[in-house]
């Protein structure tokens, strides 16, 4: 059944994350930029989010391993509470600092909830694990929704600091997901001490050098790292370099973050018609389609168009590469193979994070959409380099 108890729990919990995340996408480079001492650091607190995140991804998988899921789920909803309501108090005391730290410890959360995703498939069977992926992304729907309509009304909430209401109130948006959280069930046991069973006995090396690992993994880097690098030079290059307002970019980032989710209605299924090998491909198109487009001009339009098609892009490569990595290792390598996995998704997105803004204010946005080409031709190679078969 694809949507049992755990399945449930967490589209719901997936919904308040994605909501969190997305206010920080959304205002970051916004707010970073009037609290920030110098442009250039401008999108640091978003890029933060983004190091958070890759430097919690082992920790927090391992942490899962020896305390359980559901701990380390219910552990994560508290610290983003934290997070929003130290983010509310930076901007009260117009602190760039403690605003930077706020972003830290948002990404942090991310961390443990892109965990939701590997939850999702040990609660079904093997072969509804791409449906139960798309299951649990399309909860973000609802979170793309919420967090930008948490800054537009923002303003009028707390009109001397444009964006405290709105993370008072991503502060419940946590605590849903707390009490949600707390009725999930473990599938796999807590971790106990005694020898290791023989089917780990697999290296971590040997098993990402498999072409089916290595283009799993490459296709989560390229993905979340060129959607990263794009969106986040999206809202500064929008509203502060080319004067569209707040409103509009909320807008068009809200319909990027529709764009990365409403894809999984038909991306597991389309997995199950012409393999996961194939719905990536279609990803790096989508991409390609992203540069075309957003090279064509600054209006509105572009931005709104380039940017769904980057969301699309990202949905295909993403799911794609989750389900190629679930059937790739055995069950006891998966907290390995996916902690592994998720610090070198997060590692390259920190690192694109960090560089987007500086690229936009140095180079400009038609650079940042070219850049984002070269890591499309690497996963483009590994991609062939896997045979056409049943499954992939």
């Amino acid at each position: 059944m694809l949507l049992n108890r755990n399945t449930a729990v967490l589209l719901i919990a997936q919904c308040m994350f994605v909501s969190g995340t997305v206010l920080m996408v959304t205002v970051g480079g916004i707010a970073g930029s009037a609290l920030s001492p110098t442009p250039v650091l401008a999108t640091l607190p978003m890029s933060l989010m983004v190091v958070g995140t890759a430097l919690t991804t082992v920790p927090a998988s391992l942490s899962m391993q020896r305390f359980g899921r559901r701990i380390g789920f219910a552990f994560s909803a508290l610290l983003g509470i934290g997070a929003c309501q130290l983010a509310a108090h930076a901007l009260s005391v117009q602190s760039f600092a403690l605003f930077c730290a706020a972003g830290t410890l948002i990404g942090a959360t991310v961390a443990f909830s892109q965990q939701f995703r590997f939850a999702a498939a040990e609660s079904v069977p093997l072969h509804l694990v791409g449906k139960a992926v798309s299951l649990i992304l399309l909860g973000s729907i609802g979170g793309a929704l919420l967090g930008p309509e948490l800054a537009a009304r923002s303003p009028d909430w707390t009109p001397a600091q444009p964006f405290q209401g709105a993370y008072s109130a991503a502060t419940g948006a946590y605590l849903l997901a707390f009490f949600a959280l707390l009725l999930f069930r473990n599938q796999i046991p807590v971790a106990k001490t005694g020898p290791v069973p023989p089917e780990s006995s697999r290296g971590l090396l040997a098993i990402i050098i498999l072409p089916v690992v290595t283009a799993a993994v490459l296709g989560g880097m390229v993905g979340q790292g060129v959607m990263t690098f794009v969106m986040t030079a999206t809202p500064v290059s929008m509203h502060v370099v080319d004067g569209h307002s707040l409103a509009d970019t909320a807008n068009v980032i809200r319909a990027h973050v529709i764009a990365m989710y409403l894809p999984s209605l038909f991306s597991g299924v389309l997995i199950g018609w012409i393999g996961a090998r194939q719905v990536m491909f279609l990803g790096i198109l989508a991409f390609l389609a992203t540069v075309g487009l957003g090279l064509m001009g600054h209006q509105y339009m572009h931005y709104w168009g380039a940017l769904v098609l980057l969301g699309v892009g990202w949905n295909f490569l993403f799911v794609g590469g989750t389900t190629l990595l679930v059937s790739a290792y055995q069950p006891s390598e998966r907290f390995r193979v996916q902690a592994l996995n998720d610090f070198s998704v997060f590692g390259v997105s920190a690192l694109a994070s960090l560089l987007g803004g500086a690229v936009l204010l140095q180079l400009g946005w038609d650079t940042v959409l070219l850049a984002a080409t070269v890591p499309l031709v690497i996963i483009a190679v590994a991609l062939v380099r896997i045979p056409a078969r049943s499954g992939t």
